[in-house]
C-alpha cells in the first residue's frame, strides 16, 4: 500500500442545540459498544472496536453511500484469521482497513497506524488516482503565483509581507500573509492558513493593514480581495475575526449537525452557523470576492461559503477540496475521531482514526462534503498564463469588481 501523508488543520465549530432522540434500526448489526471498550490485543478484536468506533462517531452515513453492514459482513471473517501480530499480518490489516474506508465521503478523514507510522486517506488516494498531476500541479499556485500577485499586481507602495513559524508542540507551521492595494482601487489579503490568532510578530503588520483599511475604508477603494488559494484551514476563531470584520451584523451562512446518540442515524438537528462582528465590525458595501481552488480546504472553505452567503459576496476560482465538516474532539460531541487499541502501542493506541465531528450544510441546503464547493465565476490558474505575467484568478476578480 502506498504511504500517504495528509496533514490538515482541523477546525471547530462550537454551535448550540437542542437534544433530541432519532430511533434507527440496522439488521445484521452486532451490538453497539464504545471503540475504547475493547481491549484490542488482537485483529479480530481490533476490528470489532474499529467497526464500531465508525459506527458510533462516523458523522456522514445520512450521505455516504458505504455499505457499513456489508463491511461487518465481508471483513470480520478475514480479521479473524489475522491472529498473529507479525509483519505479514500487519501489512494485510493495513490494506484491510483501508480498503474499508475507500469510498468514504469525509475529505478530513484519516487513520493512523501508530506502530508503523503509514496512513491512508481516502481523498488524497482517490486524488491522486483519478489525476497523478493533482498534487504536482498544486505546488504551481502556492509558490508561483504568491511571487506574481506581489511583484505584477499589488502597488509597490502598499504591499506588504511577512512569515512567522508558529510552535505547535515540538513543531513549527509556517504562516505567510501578503496585504496591500490593486492599482489603489483593491484591497487584497493572501494567507496560506487560518492561523491569525496565533500571527507573530512578521505577519501581525500584514493583517494590521488590511484590517486597519477595512476598518477605515478610504473611498477610492471599490472591492476587496481574499485570496484563500491553497490554504489548508486552520482555527475557527479565525471566521468572526476575518469575515466578522467586514459586517456589522450577525448573519447564518449555513447548518451544522452532530450525533446525539449511537445510533448510526442519530442525529440533532440543524442548528445555525453564524458569522458575528467582531468588535462591531464594520459596514462593508464593496464587493468582498473570495478566491479559492482545489486545494482550499477545511476553514478556507467554511470562509469561502461565508463570504459566498454575503449579498456583497462572490467565490471566484475553481471547486474546493471538500472537506467542510468540522472536526472536534470524541469528548466534545457523539462523533469525530477516535483510537483504538491496548497500551502495547503507547498512549495513541493500534490506530487513530481522524474524522468530521459535524456535518455542514450551506444556506441553500447542500452539502459539500466529498465535492467541494462551486464557485459562482469559474476561473483557474494556468501555466501558460504565468509564463505572460497573468494570474487569470485575480484577473477574474479585478474584472467583476471594476464592472460591479
Amino acid at each position: 500500500m502506498k504511504k500517504i501523508i495528509l496533514s490538515k488543520a482541523a477546525i471547530f465549530i462550537i454551535i448550540s442545540f437542542m437534544f433530541i432522540s432519532i430511533s434507527s434500526c440496522h439488521k445484521n448489526l452486532p451490538v453497539v459498544y464504545n471503540a475504547q471498550s475493547y481491549p484490542g490485543n488482537n485483529y479480530p478484536d481490533l476490528f470489532e472496536a474499529f467497526w464500531n468506533g465508525m459506527n458510533n462517531n462516523y458523522v456522514f452515513w445520512s450521505i455516504d453511500s458505504t455499505n457499513w453492514d456489508n463491511v461487518y459482513i465481508r471483513y470480520k471473517p478475514i480479521f479473524a484469521q489475522l491472529t498473529v501480530f507479525d509483519t505479514s499480518s500487519e501489512n494485510k490489516a493495513e490494506k484491510y482497513f483501508a480498503q474499508m474506508t475507500s469510498g468514504l465521503i469525509d475529505s478530513h478523514y484519516n487513520l493512523t497506524f501508530e506502530s508503523t507510522g503509514n496512513t491512508f486517506s481516502p481523498s488524497v488516494t482517490r486524488r491522486y488516482t483519478i489525476d497523478p498531476n493533482y498534487f504536482i500541479d498544486s505546488i504551481f499556485p502556492i509558490k508561483g503565483l504568491n511571487a506574481l500577485v506581489s511583484s505584477k499586481y499589488i502597488d509597490s507602495s502598499s504591499l506588504i509581507t511577512g512569515t512567522d513559524f508558529i510552535m505547535s508542540g515540538s513543531s513549527s507551521t509556517v504562516f505567510s500573509a501578503i496585504s496591500g492595494t490593486i492599482g489603489n482601487e483593491i484591497l487584497y489579503l493572501y494567507f496560506n492558513s487560518f492561523e491569525m490568532s496565533k500571527a507573530g510578530p512578521n505577519t501581525t503588520p500584514v493583517l494590521n493593514f488590511f484590517f486597519n483599511t477595512v476598518r477605515n475604508l478610504p473611498a477610492n477603494i471599490k472591492g476587496i480581495i481574499i485570496d484563500l488559494r491553497g490554504n489548508g484551514g486552520g482555527e475557527v476563531i479565525d471566521l468572526d475575526y476575518l469575515v466578522g470584520q467586514m459586517v456589522n451584523a450577525q448573519y447564518t451562512f449555513g447548518y451544522t449537525r452532530t450525533k446525539n446518540g449511537t445510533g448510526r442515524l442519530d442525529y440533532t438537528p440543524w442548528a445555525p452557523a453564524v458569522v458575528k462582528p467582531w468588535n462591531g465590525g464594520s459596514d462593508i458595501s464593496v464587493p468582498i470576492v473570495a478566491l479559492g481552488d482545489h486545494l482550499s480546504t477545511s476553514m478556507a472553505e467554511i470562509t469561502t461559503m461565508a463570504i459566498k452567503a454575503l449579498p456583497n459576496g462572490k467565490y471566484i476560482g475553481t471547486r474546493t477540496w471538500g472537506a467542510t465538516g468540522p472536526v472536534a474532539p470524541d469528548e466534545y460531541y457523539n462523533g469525530g475521531p477516535f483510537t483504538i487499541g491496548v497500551p502495547a502501542w503507547g498512549n495513541a493506541g493500534y490506530l487513530s482514526v481522524y474524522t468530521s465531528a459535524a456535518m455542514f450544510k450551506y444556506i441553500n441546503g447542500d452539502i459539500y462534503e466529498g465535492a467541494g464547493v462551486p464557485p459562482d465565476i469559474y476561473a483557474s490558474e494556468t501555466y501558460s498564463a504565468y509564463a505572460n505575467n497573468h494570474d487569470l484568478v485575480v484577473d477574474a476578480a479585478i474584472n467583476y469588481i471594476n464592472t460591479h
